[in-house]
């Protein structure tokens, strides 16, 4: 599968928003990616894993984690895949935990998987989440790397399925909210950082 094919998805989903966003790292942008959209037609989340776990070796790797709530439809269809078990990390009072009486024995080797990454904030907290826990993160994956100009984001090896390079603002430097052309809105799952 190639970018093209994965951003035809997204398109074809009417995944891929042209406006005002307020991403959850809470910068601005004027592209939003709705991988929920994509993702929720099986067939996509397969094609999209499959596409994913090319880019890992299965044996080096004991389970899989996403942060909730966008990787988790892709991260457990990437288990599945694998033929891993899944767990996910999630935030409570604004803090990333690992709940639902999930464990990670000690010294297991997690595979982090998200849908589109930016700053990779979500991705830093699961991972520390995991390291609290015992486990050993081995390697990031991500539908999408909003941010391809960006190192040195995770201390694992990193791939995606695409990567689109998409500018983003700081809110008080965003020249949207200075032309005062479009309202920001926040289309994600969660609230602004």
């Amino acid at each position: 599968m190639n970018e093209n094919e994965i951003l035809a998805m997204y398109e074809d989903a009417g995944a891929l928003l042209n406006g005002h966003f307020i991403l959850s790292s809470g910068r601005h942008s004027a592209r939003y990616l709705q991988s929920a959209l994509v993702l929720m037609n099986i067939d996509n989340a397969t094609a999209l894993a499959a596409e994913l776990i090319t880019k890992v070796d299965a044996d080096q790797v004991d389970m899989v984690v996403s942060p909730a709530i966008g990787g988790l439809v892709i991260g457990q269809e990437v288990a599945r895949q694998l033929h891993k078990p899944f767990i996910f990390t999630e935030r409570k009072e604004g803090e990333m935990q690992m709940r639902r009486g999930f464990s990670i024995p000690e010294g297991a080797r997690l595979l982090v998987v998200e849908d589109v990454i930016t700053t990779g904030g979500s991705v830093r907290e699961c991972m520390a989440v995991v390291r609290e826990h015992g486990g050993e993160p081995v390697k990031v994956l991500a539908v999408v790397d909003r941010a391809p100009d960006v190192d040195g984001r995770f201390d694992v090896p990193f791939a995606t399925a695409i990567s689109l390079s998409v500018e983003t603002y700081a809110a008080d430097a965003c020249p949207m909210c200075s032309e005062g052309l479009l309202p920001a809105i926040k289309p994600g799952s969660r609230g602004s950082a």
